[in-house]
Protein backbone atom coordinates (compact mmCIF):
# COMPACT_ATOMS: atom_id res chain seq x y z
CA UNK A 1 0.00 0.00 0.00
CA UNK A 2 1.69 3.50 -1.21
CA UNK A 3 2.84 5.81 1.82
CA UNK A 4 -0.57 8.06 3.20
CA UNK A 5 -3.29 5.81 1.23
CA UNK A 6 -5.65 5.13 4.14
CA UNK A 7 -6.30 1.42 4.99
CA UNK A 8 -9.51 -0.32 6.46
CA UNK A 9 -7.91 -0.29 9.89
CA UNK A 10 -7.01 4.28 9.31
CA UNK A 11 -11.03 4.47 8.63
CA UNK A 12 -12.22 2.58 11.39
CA UNK A 13 -9.75 4.26 14.19
CA UNK A 14 -10.88 7.62 12.28
CA UNK A 15 -14.70 6.95 12.43
CA UNK A 16 -13.70 5.88 16.64
CA UNK A 17 -12.46 9.52 17.22
CA UNK A 18 -15.52 10.81 15.10
CA UNK A 19 -18.05 9.04 17.97
CA UNK A 20 -15.80 9.83 20.75
CA UNK A 21 -16.19 13.45 20.12
CA UNK A 22 -19.89 13.06 19.86
CA UNK A 23 -21.53 12.00 16.14
CA UNK A 24 -24.96 13.85 15.96
CA UNK A 25 -25.54 11.54 12.60
CA UNK A 26 -24.23 8.24 14.68
CA UNK A 27 -26.89 8.96 17.47
CA UNK A 28 -29.86 9.50 15.08
CA UNK A 29 -28.74 6.64 12.98
CA UNK A 30 -28.81 4.53 16.04
CA UNK A 31 -32.24 6.04 17.27
CA UNK A 32 -34.29 6.26 14.31
CA UNK A 33 -35.75 3.41 12.17
CA UNK A 34 -35.60 4.83 8.60
CA UNK A 35 -37.08 1.68 7.52
CA UNK A 36 -40.56 3.45 9.13
CA UNK A 37 -40.51 5.74 6.04
CA UNK A 38 -40.46 2.97 3.31
CA UNK A 39 -43.46 2.28 1.88
CA UNK A 40 -44.50 6.45 1.73
CA UNK A 41 -41.47 6.72 0.23
CA UNK A 42 -41.97 4.11 -2.71
CA UNK A 43 -45.50 5.05 -3.25
CA UNK A 44 -44.27 9.16 -3.40
CA UNK A 45 -41.66 7.83 -6.05
CA UNK A 46 -42.37 5.27 -8.23
CA UNK A 47 -39.41 3.92 -10.08
CA UNK A 48 -39.29 4.40 -13.49
CA UNK A 49 -39.36 1.34 -16.07
CA UNK A 50 -35.97 -0.47 -16.54
CA UNK A 51 -36.74 -3.17 -18.65
CA UNK A 52 -34.28 -1.21 -21.44
CA UNK A 53 -31.57 -1.27 -19.38
CA UNK A 54 -29.59 1.11 -17.46
CA UNK A 55 -27.91 1.56 -13.88
CA UNK A 56 -29.55 0.45 -11.04
CA UNK A 57 -31.43 3.01 -9.06
CA UNK A 58 -30.70 4.35 -5.30
CA UNK A 59 -32.76 2.97 -2.92
CA UNK A 60 -35.76 4.84 -1.74
CA UNK A 61 -34.22 4.98 2.19
CA UNK A 62 -31.32 5.89 1.14
CA UNK A 63 -31.98 9.21 -0.86
CA UNK A 64 -34.35 10.03 1.79
CA UNK A 65 -31.51 10.02 4.26
CA UNK A 66 -29.53 12.19 2.07
CA UNK A 67 -32.53 14.67 2.28
CA UNK A 68 -32.00 14.88 5.83
CA UNK A 69 -28.37 15.45 5.53
CA UNK A 70 -29.48 18.29 3.29
CA UNK A 71 -32.23 19.64 5.63
CA UNK A 72 -29.33 18.83 8.66
CA UNK A 73 -26.88 21.35 7.14
CA UNK A 74 -28.45 23.47 4.83
CA UNK A 75 -26.81 22.27 1.55
CA UNK A 76 -27.65 23.08 -2.36
CA UNK A 77 -27.67 19.56 -4.25
CA UNK A 78 -23.72 19.85 -5.81
CA UNK A 79 -22.67 20.44 -2.21
CA UNK A 80 -24.70 17.37 -0.66
CA UNK A 81 -22.95 15.52 -3.45
CA UNK A 82 -19.19 16.92 -2.75
CA UNK A 83 -19.96 16.28 1.32
CA UNK A 84 -20.99 12.57 1.05
CA UNK A 85 -17.51 12.05 -1.09
CA UNK A 86 -16.01 13.81 1.48
CA UNK A 87 -17.02 13.33 5.23
CA UNK A 88 -16.77 9.80 6.66
CA UNK A 89 -19.34 10.93 9.07
CA UNK A 90 -22.36 11.61 5.92
CA UNK A 91 -20.74 7.66 4.97
CA UNK A 92 -21.18 6.03 7.94
CA UNK A 93 -24.93 7.75 8.32
CA UNK A 94 -25.83 6.67 4.82
CA UNK A 95 -24.20 3.17 4.67
CA UNK A 96 -21.54 3.78 2.28
CA UNK A 97 -18.24 2.35 2.16
CA UNK A 98 -15.20 5.01 0.34
CA UNK A 99 -15.33 2.46 -2.89
CA UNK A 100 -19.54 2.94 -2.93
CA UNK A 101 -21.59 4.87 -6.18
CA UNK A 102 -22.56 8.81 -4.68
CA UNK A 103 -25.76 10.14 -6.30
CA UNK A 104 -24.95 12.73 -8.17
CA UNK A 105 -26.83 16.07 -8.04
CA UNK A 106 -29.17 15.75 -10.91
CA UNK A 107 -30.05 12.34 -8.85
CA UNK A 108 -30.94 14.14 -5.43
CA UNK A 109 -33.25 16.92 -7.71
CA UNK A 110 -35.11 14.15 -9.41
CA UNK A 111 -35.67 12.25 -6.13
CA UNK A 112 -36.68 15.40 -4.22
CA UNK A 113 -38.69 16.91 -7.15
CA UNK A 114 -41.19 13.03 -6.41
CA UNK A 115 -41.77 13.84 -3.33
CA UNK A 116 -42.73 17.50 -4.24
CA UNK A 117 -45.19 16.20 -6.56
CA UNK A 118 -46.28 13.83 -4.29
CA UNK A 119 -46.90 16.37 -1.49
CA UNK A 120 -45.43 13.66 0.68
CA UNK A 121 -43.84 15.99 3.39
CA UNK A 122 -47.22 15.93 5.18
CA UNK A 123 -47.07 12.57 5.19
CA UNK A 124 -43.16 11.89 6.23
CA UNK A 125 -43.78 14.31 9.11
CA UNK A 126 -46.78 12.72 10.31
CA UNK A 127 -45.57 9.33 10.48
CA UNK A 128 -42.60 10.40 12.41
CA UNK A 129 -45.02 12.04 15.04
CA UNK A 130 -47.08 8.81 15.12
CA UNK A 131 -43.80 7.13 15.99
CA UNK A 132 -42.77 9.71 18.40
CA UNK A 133 -46.28 8.72 20.39
CA UNK A 134 -46.34 5.57 20.30
CA UNK A 135 -42.90 5.88 21.85
CA UNK A 136 -44.38 7.79 24.75
CA UNK A 137 -43.92 11.21 23.53
CA UNK A 138 -47.09 12.33 23.83
CA UNK A 139 -48.36 15.91 23.39
CA UNK A 140 -49.12 17.64 26.64
CA UNK A 141 -49.16 20.77 29.11
CA UNK A 142 -50.80 22.81 26.25
CA UNK A 143 -49.38 24.09 22.93
CA UNK A 144 -47.12 27.09 21.53
CA UNK A 145 -47.57 28.45 18.23
CA UNK A 146 -45.61 30.98 16.16
CA UNK A 147 -44.18 31.87 12.95
CA UNK A 148 -41.20 32.51 11.59
CA UNK A 149 -39.88 34.09 8.24
CA UNK A 150 -37.81 31.70 6.03
CA UNK A 151 -35.43 33.56 3.78
CA UNK A 152 -35.57 32.94 0.22
CA UNK A 153 -33.10 34.33 -2.52
CA UNK A 154 -33.77 38.37 -3.08
CA UNK A 155 -35.68 39.00 -6.40
CA UNK A 156 -34.26 41.81 -8.26
CA UNK A 157 -38.18 43.36 -9.58
CA UNK A 158 -39.50 46.36 -10.69
CA UNK A 159 -42.20 48.08 -9.36
CA UNK A 160 -44.72 46.93 -12.27
CA UNK A 161 -43.31 43.41 -11.88
CA UNK A 162 -43.95 42.92 -8.20
CA UNK A 163 -47.34 43.99 -8.79
CA UNK A 164 -48.17 41.87 -11.56
CA UNK A 165 -47.01 38.96 -9.24
CA UNK A 166 -49.40 40.11 -6.14
CA UNK A 167 -51.74 40.32 -8.68
CA UNK A 168 -51.71 36.44 -9.59
CA UNK A 169 -50.62 37.47 -12.59
CA UNK A 170 -47.06 36.92 -15.14
CA UNK A 171 -45.45 39.94 -15.81
CA UNK A 172 -45.27 41.43 -19.13
CA UNK A 173 -42.30 40.03 -21.09
CA UNK A 174 -41.54 36.82 -18.99
CA UNK A 175 -43.55 34.91 -20.93
CA UNK A 176 -41.23 35.37 -24.34
CA UNK A 177 -38.52 34.58 -21.71
CA UNK A 178 -38.54 31.16 -20.02
CA UNK A 179 -35.41 31.05 -19.17
CA UNK A 180 -36.09 34.43 -16.84
CA UNK A 181 -39.43 32.67 -15.71
CA UNK A 182 -37.95 29.36 -14.50
CA UNK A 183 -35.41 31.44 -11.89
CA UNK A 184 -38.42 33.75 -10.76
CA UNK A 185 -39.89 33.18 -7.72
CA UNK A 186 -43.38 34.18 -7.94
CA UNK A 187 -44.63 32.61 -4.41
CA UNK A 188 -42.13 34.41 -1.81
CA UNK A 189 -43.27 37.56 -1.02
CA UNK A 190 -42.15 40.47 0.64
CA UNK A 191 -42.96 41.44 4.39
CA UNK A 192 -41.54 43.50 7.15
CA UNK A 193 -40.35 42.23 10.65
CA UNK A 194 -40.25 44.23 13.25
CA UNK A 195 -37.59 43.71 16.29
CA UNK A 196 -35.88 45.67 19.24
CA UNK A 197 -32.28 47.20 18.98
CA UNK A 198 -30.54 48.61 21.52
CA UNK A 199 -29.52 52.33 20.62
CA UNK A 200 -26.92 51.82 23.26
CA UNK A 201 -25.38 48.35 25.09
CA UNK A 202 -25.08 49.74 28.41
CA UNK A 203 -28.80 50.15 28.06
CA UNK A 204 -28.86 53.99 29.18
CA UNK A 205 -31.42 54.06 26.17
CA UNK A 206 -34.38 52.01 25.42
CA UNK A 207 -34.66 49.45 22.84
CA UNK A 208 -36.07 51.49 19.41
CA UNK A 209 -38.44 49.23 17.06
CA UNK A 210 -36.60 48.87 14.05
CA UNK A 211 -38.83 47.38 10.61
CA UNK A 212 -36.49 44.88 8.65
CA UNK A 213 -37.76 44.13 5.02
CA UNK A 214 -37.76 40.38 4.29
CA UNK A 215 -38.27 38.33 1.35
CA UNK A 216 -39.39 34.35 1.63
CA UNK A 217 -41.75 32.29 3.30
CA UNK A 218 -43.16 31.60 6.56
CA UNK A 219 -42.54 28.00 8.81
CA UNK A 220 -46.01 28.30 11.07
CA UNK A 221 -45.90 25.54 13.95
CA UNK A 222 -47.50 24.34 16.96
CA UNK A 223 -45.07 22.73 19.63
CA UNK A 224 -45.98 21.21 22.58
CA UNK A 225 -45.50 22.15 26.03
CA UNK A 226 -44.22 19.10 27.39
CA UNK A 227 -41.38 17.89 25.49
CA UNK A 228 -40.92 20.82 22.68
CA UNK A 229 -41.48 18.73 19.59
CA UNK A 230 -43.16 20.21 16.52
CA UNK A 231 -46.78 18.55 16.48
CA UNK A 232 -48.28 20.76 13.99
CA UNK A 233 -47.08 23.12 10.65
CA UNK A 234 -47.73 24.27 7.30
CA UNK A 235 -45.92 26.90 5.36
CA UNK A 236 -46.83 29.92 3.32
CA UNK A 237 -45.52 32.81 1.65
CA UNK A 238 -43.75 35.56 4.41
CA UNK A 239 -46.58 38.21 4.08
CA UNK A 240 -49.32 35.46 4.79
CA UNK A 241 -50.83 36.75 8.37
CA UNK A 242 -49.92 34.30 11.23
CA UNK A 243 -53.31 35.00 12.83
CA UNK A 244 -55.30 33.26 9.70
CA UNK A 245 -53.43 29.96 10.26
CA UNK A 246 -54.00 29.22 14.05
CA UNK A 247 -56.53 26.60 13.01
CA UNK A 248 -54.05 24.99 10.45
CA UNK A 249 -51.85 24.49 13.51
CA UNK A 250 -53.69 23.68 16.24
CA UNK A 251 -52.84 20.40 17.55
CA UNK A 252 -56.22 18.25 18.49
CA UNK A 253 -54.55 15.83 20.32
CA UNK A 254 -52.74 17.37 22.79
CA UNK A 255 -54.09 16.46 26.46
CA UNK A 256 -53.90 19.93 28.03
CA UNK A 257 -56.18 22.55 26.41
CA UNK A 258 -54.15 25.68 26.60
CA UNK A 259 -53.28 27.29 23.46
CA UNK A 260 -49.92 30.00 23.94
CA UNK A 261 -49.50 32.59 21.36
CA UNK A 262 -48.79 36.46 20.33
CA UNK A 263 -50.83 39.49 19.65
CA UNK A 264 -50.82 38.55 15.96
CA UNK A 265 -52.72 35.67 16.86
CA UNK A 266 -55.63 37.32 18.86
CA UNK A 267 -58.92 37.88 17.14
CA UNK A 268 -62.29 37.64 17.56
CA UNK A 269 -63.11 35.25 15.18
CA UNK A 270 -60.03 32.95 16.46
CA UNK A 271 -61.15 33.51 20.28
CA UNK A 272 -64.70 32.37 18.97
CA UNK A 273 -63.06 28.98 17.28
CA UNK A 274 -61.07 27.92 21.01
CA UNK A 275 -63.97 28.46 22.57
CA UNK A 276 -65.92 26.29 20.43
CA UNK A 277 -62.98 23.76 20.67
CA UNK A 278 -63.08 23.62 24.32
CA UNK A 279 -59.63 24.79 24.10
CA UNK A 280 -58.10 27.64 26.78
CA UNK A 281 -56.99 30.61 25.17
CA UNK A 282 -53.33 31.95 26.54
CA UNK A 283 -52.41 34.47 23.71
CA UNK A 284 -51.41 37.70 24.43
CA UNK A 285 -53.58 41.09 24.52
CA UNK A 286 -53.29 43.46 22.56
CA UNK A 287 -52.27 47.13 23.78
CA UNK A 288 -55.97 49.29 24.04
CA UNK A 289 -55.68 51.70 21.59
CA UNK A 290 -54.72 55.35 22.47
CA UNK A 291 -54.54 54.15 25.78
CA UNK A 292 -51.39 53.19 28.43
CA UNK A 293 -51.23 48.91 28.60
CA UNK A 294 -53.55 48.20 31.79
CA UNK A 295 -51.02 46.56 34.56
CA UNK A 296 -53.01 43.54 35.29
CA UNK A 297 -52.74 42.86 31.14
CA UNK A 298 -49.00 43.80 31.45
CA UNK A 299 -48.69 41.52 34.28
CA UNK A 300 -50.62 38.41 32.10
CA UNK A 301 -48.88 39.45 28.85
CA UNK A 302 -45.07 38.44 31.06
CA UNK A 303 -46.40 35.27 32.59
CA UNK A 304 -47.25 34.14 28.81
CA UNK A 305 -44.26 35.36 27.59
CA UNK A 306 -42.44 32.84 29.72
CA UNK A 307 -43.92 29.54 28.26
CA UNK A 308 -44.54 31.06 25.09
CA UNK A 309 -40.94 31.57 24.68
CA UNK A 310 -39.68 28.28 23.99
CA UNK A 311 -40.75 28.34 20.85
CA UNK A 312 -38.01 30.40 19.45
CA UNK A 313 -35.56 27.84 20.60
CA UNK A 314 -36.91 25.93 17.83
CA UNK A 315 -36.52 28.83 15.31
CA UNK A 316 -33.09 29.48 16.58
CA UNK A 317 -31.89 26.00 16.32
CA UNK A 318 -33.36 25.76 12.37
CA UNK A 319 -31.66 29.20 11.52
CA UNK A 320 -28.61 28.84 13.49
CA UNK A 321 -27.39 25.09 14.01
CA UNK A 322 -28.87 24.21 10.52
CA UNK A 323 -28.85 27.08 8.92
CA UNK A 324 -32.13 27.14 7.19
CA UNK A 325 -32.57 28.68 3.84
CA UNK A 326 -34.91 28.39 0.77
CA UNK A 327 -32.79 28.08 -2.74
CA UNK A 328 -35.47 26.54 -4.42
CA UNK A 329 -38.30 28.28 -6.45
CA UNK A 330 -42.08 28.09 -5.38
CA UNK A 331 -44.22 27.23 -2.52
CA UNK A 332 -44.33 23.59 -3.36
CA UNK A 333 -40.30 23.05 -3.17
CA UNK A 334 -40.40 25.63 -0.30
CA UNK A 335 -43.41 23.18 1.59
CA UNK A 336 -40.85 20.10 1.27
CA UNK A 337 -37.84 22.35 2.23
CA UNK A 338 -39.80 23.61 5.28
CA UNK A 339 -41.32 20.20 6.20
CA UNK A 340 -38.09 18.15 5.88
CA UNK A 341 -36.46 20.62 8.09
CA UNK A 342 -39.95 20.42 11.05
CA UNK A 343 -39.07 16.91 10.67
CA UNK A 344 -35.28 17.01 11.10
CA UNK A 345 -35.44 19.22 14.12
CA UNK A 346 -38.08 17.01 15.45
CA UNK A 347 -35.41 13.65 14.75
CA UNK A 348 -32.50 15.80 16.72
CA UNK A 349 -35.19 17.16 19.90
CA UNK A 350 -35.42 13.59 20.27
CA UNK A 351 -32.37 12.52 20.22
CA UNK A 352 -31.72 14.76 22.94
CA UNK A 353 -34.37 13.93 24.73
CA UNK A 354 -33.09 10.56 24.79
CA UNK A 355 -30.44 11.63 26.11
CA UNK A 356 -31.59 13.10 29.21
CA UNK A 357 -33.55 10.11 30.61
CA UNK A 358 -36.18 9.65 28.19
CA UNK A 359 -37.19 5.95 26.78
CA UNK A 360 -33.96 3.79 26.28
CA UNK A 361 -34.99 2.18 22.87
CA UNK A 362 -35.24 4.05 19.05
CA UNK A 363 -38.26 4.39 17.43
Amino acid sequence: MAKGTPGFFDVDERLAELSAKGDDLERVKALVDFEMFRAALEAAAPRADRSKGGRPPFDHVFMFKVLILQAMHSLSDERCEYLIKDRLSFMRFLGLGLADAVPDANTIWTFREALKKAHAADVLFEQFDAALREAGFLAMSGQIIDATIVAAPKQRNTNGEKQAIKDGRIPEGWKDKPAKLAQKDRDARWTVKYTKAKVREDGSLPPVDLAIPAFGYKNHVSIDRAHGLIRKWTATHAAAHDGARLEDVLDRANTASEVYADTAYRSAKNEAMLLRRGLVSRIHRKKPKGKPMPERTRFANAQKSKVRSAVEHVFAHQKGLMGLFVRTIGLARARLKIGLANLVYNMRRFVWLHERGAPASGI
